[in-house]
Parts: structure tokens; C-alpha cells; sequence
């Protein structure tokens, strides 16, 4: 069973959250969604990059 987690930043139901499978992939789903039938997968290391992506400011509006 994958273990999700949401942002301490959640509100109103706006979120995503974050699981990892056991074969280390990284899923993300919506929390609107409740029946859970739409999620995201990535490798660790699409993973990764987007985290260091975030990091660096790649994704900050213009």
C-alpha cells in the first residue's frame, strides 16, 4: 500500500499529494478526486529533476 502525503500548504481541497510505489516511483494524484482514478507517475529521477527544477526558480512565473 502506498503511503501518500499532502503539502501543510493545502487548503480548501486544492492539493495534490505525493506516494511512492514500491518500485520507487513517485505518484501523484489529486485530492479532489475521490475515487482516486487519475494519478501522475514518475521515475526517481523524472522525480528528482522536477524537484530541483522547482528549487532552482524554473517554474517561477515570468
Amino acid at each position: 500500500m502506498i503511503e501518500y502525503r499532502t503539502s501543510s500548504y493545502c487548503n480548501l481541497g486544492n492539493c495534490v499529494e505525493v506516494g511512492q510505489s514500491p518500485d520507487g516511483s513517485v505518484i501523484v494524484r489529486d485530492t479532489k478526486d475521490v475515487e482516486r482514478r487519475a494519478a501522475l507517475s514518475f521515475t526517481p529521477d523524472e522525480w528528482r529533476a522536477f524537484v530541483l527544477g522547482v528549487k532552482a526558480g524554473e517554474f517561477d512565473p515570468a
